[in-house]
């Protein structure tokens, strides 16, 4: 499998600062030319580790999540990740091997792994390897309801599920889910939306939940709100809550996603 996470680097001095970046109401475009070295942040706690912030709850903009790409060199990581009790992650591993550790279960994580963290969980990540770990994370603040309990801490690998094909689209449109859609203690899913190429959403879905969205492989036509815009390997978009937006895979090889939505909650009032 392929999961494309930021090159970082800087262009020549002989390169146009021309963008095809978007942001707007509706909608954000990073497309991976934007994920540079000079736009990288870095976290008290963490050790030879920097991060690609793509979401982050603002005015305008995402509500819900935040979404990084965080890279740890050889020996780097941290024993307290989060400040945040509150804030529940997922990790999904683009390439590198990591030791995780949570509640006091110890995991090896590698490119496919996919870790559920839950909020006031006690956990470490650290590189485990002489390359690089470069891993995709989501946090949400996890909202209570009446009789749930917060989900159980996972770790598991994309090999282990099977993508499960969208109704009458002769296979060619399926999701990888890592978290069974009846278990209302999860609020939001993290999965890996895949269609062969010429593959397609065939109407422009428009609903409550927002999404952020991380190209894994391939290219794609994807509409947003009003516009049809291109995206490849490495792009990042946004998309608001009731945001229209459609596909059509392009190119030779599969377009897959990494994509997050919140779910199973009532709308705040």
């Amino acid at each position: 499998m392929k999961y494309a996470f930021p090159k970082g680097g800087l262009p020549g001095q002989d390169e146009h600062p021309i963008s095809s970046a978007i942001f707007k109401n509706a909608y954000a475009c990073l497309p991976a030319a934007t994920h540079r070295d000079i736009v990288t942040s870095y976290f008290p706690q963490w050790s030879r580790t920097r991060a690609w912030i793509f979401a982050r709850p603002l005015s305008g903009f995402a509500e819900t999540f935040a979404q990084y790409a965080i890279e740890i060199a050889p020996e780097g990581g941290s024993d307290s990740p989060d400040p945040d009790k509150t804030a529940q992650s997922i990790l999904f591993v683009a390439s590198g091997k990591g030791s995780l550790n949570i509640n006091k279960e110890q995991y090896t994580i590698v490119a496919g792994s996919y870790a559920y963290i839950p909020a006031g969980a006690t956990w470490t990540l650290h590189n485990a390897d002489n390359s690089l770990l470069q891993i995709h994370w989501v946090r949400k603040t996890w909202e209570p309801a009446p009789g749930l309990k917060p989900p159980n801490a996972f770790v598991t690998h994309e090999e282990e599920h099977k993508a499960q094909a969208m109704p009458d689209c002769g296979g060619v449109w399926a999701t990888t889910r890592f978290v069974d859609p009846d278990d209302l203690r999860h609020d939001c899913h993290v999965n890996i939306v895949t269609l062969q190429p010429g593959g397609r959403i065939p109407f422009a879905e428009t609903h409550v939940m927002e999404h952020g969205l991380y190209v894994l492989q391939g290219t794609a036509d994807y509409l947003l709100n009003t516009d049809w815009v291109s995206v490849s390997s490495g792009d990042f978009m946004w998309l608001r809550a009731f945001c229209p937006q459609a596909c059509i895979a392009t190119g030779k090889e599969p377009f897959r996603y990494l994509l997050y939505k919140d779910v199973n909650r009532h709308p705040k009032l």
